[in-house]
């Protein structure tokens, strides 16, 4: 076999230092591999108290399956509880024992990441609220899927339960309701944890749907070759309400009608969604070789890309698969058949799968029998933890110097026939070069691939030149501001008197027009869009306008959170069963039925992508067919903040030519307002989208384009 030719390598290599999960059927790394290498399926049905509704109420089939699941199986983490010491975070004990499970299993996974790398202080590693030696110089980057999460869900229902005289006459409404720190589910458990343990390199989350743990890990590497921190943590967290999970995933018809986890099968039908948290440690290889730190694998490279207008929203691209792969490899300086392990996305989704041994077999052309397997056979799809927990399965790997098997392929798909990969159904020595390669593409069109090896001391680490960062400007603004449907209409009510700029902040936003002209998706699936993405859509068509973009090398990113109006349809399916178990007769099914459509209208396929965290930034690129890479980011009121940072720097280290950088959030929202009042936070509000066009500087000054 010729290997093909090497390009430089461009990414300092990184050291993975430390580790930790909260993942069904394994609270812990050596759990996962023990797992893992035995064959066992860790998938299950649902607890019957899991969903706050019985499952058989929601039940249905898939010939009628609106506002229904057809499976009520996943990959559920259990136990939890009894592993989990909640002292010495910032918050009380108890308060901490009653948050959600989404920030549990973050406060728990970056701290137990933090202790399997040495990096706590020796005088309190055997208390719970041990701090991090070097805390200053060590951040924290995370995907999180932003939906509500089933504490957020709570929430909001108390919340508007509790508007209605006649719903909390009847008993409906209980006190005070949930911990008012579950609307804040999107950017809090990061920077909750940040504060808890000392990071003082910043913290931030991110949704790039499925992508989002391999998203960070880059951005994570991105922050340590910059050297603004020393020490980075990386993962990701996937605690959305379980019951929205799976319902949206039936309206989307990517739900396993058979409840089985089957990449590569040939009849496999459908994902089945997990949950859990994974992390990584991560440091500068030479300085974890100074410092003589156990090394656990090595990164090469990671390479991010978006679909852009290949196939929509929903359907994998082999364009943009491709272009994430070739990215890894190039920025490696590696050839794709010196890889010894592909850990793939596979889902168990017939087009998925397909789809991606088709763009594999395109950038691993000339290899042979390369060993390829899906840790999602064990415990279903992790969602936005999937590349981290599929990272850690190749780190134990490579430690053990085994390839562990993938379950359920006794009948493998007719693409895999005559391609260069082969599937690993069994235990077997890890021949060939100890590296590997792990894949996670993502709704929307978030397409993510990393490179790890083993560490050989032996090895001369690569030589990656230094690249200054360029100067960026901002050559376009976009803006939706409080009523006004353009930057004019914003600068305007700047330069008005105080009172009317007051009221232009004050008044909520009533309506969203959007101009049909140049659309590119369709307006009834508009209509069951979700406010936050229709407001920063059409401020970055405004921002655009006259701008050009290279559509190849143009990212997305969006600073928002979650939006608590999505959880009205897990009120929706609770309504009828909340009624029943406080001691009422059977509502009236007329009455009922009102109520739940006052609530939420049924979820169908355009309205779960309307509400999906992640294509807030992917509808832009869609529109645009952009294909750099595109994400949300969360950090509360920092998050447009995080997006213009992010932005900036890829755009300075030259791994872009332009982008996109937003922010929106309606915070008029009444449960919003509600839970900063239970807070005790008192302060103004208003209804906003803006978007910037940034490119480098010197091309904006060679393109003629206004720096502003």
């Amino acid at each position: 076999m010729t290997d093909a030719p090497r390009s430089p390598a461009t990414f300092a290599p990184i050291a993975v230092v430390g580790r930790s999960c909260v993942l069904p059927g394994a609270l812990d790394p050596e759990a996962l591999w023990r797992r893992v290498r035995a064959g066992d399926d860790l998938t299950s049905e649902v607890d019957d108290e899991r969903w706050s509704v019985p499952p058989a109420a929601v039940r249905g089939t898939p010939e009628a399956a609106v506002d229904r699941t057809w499976s009520a199986r996943g990959g559920y983490v259990r136990g939890f509880e009894e592993r989990f010491d909640p002292e010495g975070f910032e918050l009380a004990s108890e308060t901490v024992r009653g948050l959600d499970p989404v920030f549990q299993w973050t406060l728990h996974g970056v701290r137990e990441a933090l202790r399997d790398a040495g990096r706590l202080d020796a005088g309190s590693a055997a208390a719970g609220g041990a701090r991090v030696r070097e805390g200053r110089r060590t951040g924290l980057i995370m995907g999180n899927l932003s939906f509500p999460s089933a504490g957020m869900a709570a929430w909001a229902e108390h919340h508007w339960l509790s508007q209605h005289d006649d719903l909390v006459a009847q008993g409906l409404v209980d006190g005070d309701g949930p911990d008012a720190r579950h609307r804040f589910t999107s950017g809090l458990p990061a920077l909750l944890s940040a504060r808890s343990l000392g990071l003082g390199a910043g913290a931030v989350c991110l949704d790039a749907a499925c992508a989002s743990s391999l998203y960070a890990i880059k951005l994570a590497c991105d922050r340590l070759h910059r050297r603004e921190a020393d020490t980075m943590v990386a993962g990701a967290v996937s605690a959305a309400d379980d019951l929205f999970i799976h319902i949206g995933f039936c309206a989307l018809s990517a739900m396993s009608r058979t409840g089985q986890s089957r990449p590569f099968h040939r009849g496999a039908d459908g994902l089945v969604p997990g949950e859990g948290a994974a992390f990584v440690v991560l440091r500068r290889l030479d300085d974890a070789v100074a410092a003589g730190e156990r090394i656990l694998g090595v990164i090469r490279g990671v390479g991010l890309s978006n679909d852009g207008r290949d196939r929509g929203l929903l359907a994998p691209s082999e364009r943009g698969q491709v272009r994430a792969m070739r990215a890894a490899w190039a920025m490696a300086g590696l050839s794709p058949q010196e890889v010894g392990l592909l850990e793939c996305h596979a889902t168990g989704t017939p087009v998925g799968d397909g789809t991606e041994v088709r763009s594999m077999a395109q950038v691993f052309a000339g290899g042979h029998a390369l060993p390829i397997g899906s840790l999602k056979s064990n415990m279903g799809h992790l969602i936005t933890a999937a590349g981290a927990a599929g990272l850690l399965k190749v780190l134990a790997a490579l430690e053990h110097g085994e390839r562990p098997p993938t379950l359920h392929v006794d009948a493998p798909i007719d693409d895999l026939e005559g391609s260069p990969f082969r599937l690993v159904t069994a235990p077997e020595p890890w021949q060939g070069p100890r590296r590997a390669a792990v894949s996670a593409f993502g709704f929307g069109g978030n397409n993510a691939h990393l490179i790890v090896e083993a560490w050989d001391p032996a090895a001369p680490p690569p030589t990656t030149p230094a690249v200054a960062a360029e100067p960026v400007a901002v050559v376009a603004v976009g803006a939706r501001v409080g009523q006004g449907e353009s930057v004019v209409d914003l600068l305007d009510a700047l330069r008005s008197p105080a009172a009317k700029r007051d009221a232009v902040a004050a008044a909520p936003r009533t309506d969203i027009v959007v101009d049909a002209r140049g659309l590119r998706s369709p307006p009834r699936d508009l209509e069951q869009t979700h406010a936050q993405q229709l407001l920063v859509l059409e401020a970055a068509r405004e921002a655009v306008a006259g701008i050009d973009l290279p559509n190849a090398t143009t990212g997305v990113f969006v600073g928002m959170g979650a939006d608590p109006e999505v959880a009205r349809h897990g009120a929706r399916w609770r309504l009828g069963h909340r009624l029943a178990t406080r001691g009422q007769t059977a509502a009236d099914p007329t009455w009922l039925a009102q109520a739940q459509d006052v609530l939420a209208a049924p979820l169908q396929s355009a309205r779960v992508v309307g509400t999906m965290p992640n294509v807030p930034a992917n509808r832009i690129g869609s529109q645009l067919d952009l294909g750099g890479m595109g994400f949300t980011l969360s950090a509360e009121e920092a998050s447009g903040l995080e997006a213009l940072r992010v932005a900036a720097h890829a755009l300075g280290y030259g791994e872009l030519d332009a982008a996109l950088v937003g922010a929106t959030d309606l915070s008029h929202d009444p449960a919003h307002q509600a839970a900063l009042r239970a807070l005790g936070v008192e302060r103004p509000s208003g209804d906003a989208a803006v978007v910037l066009v940034l490119k480098r500087l010197a091309d904006a000054q060679a393109a003629g384009e206004p720096v502003l």
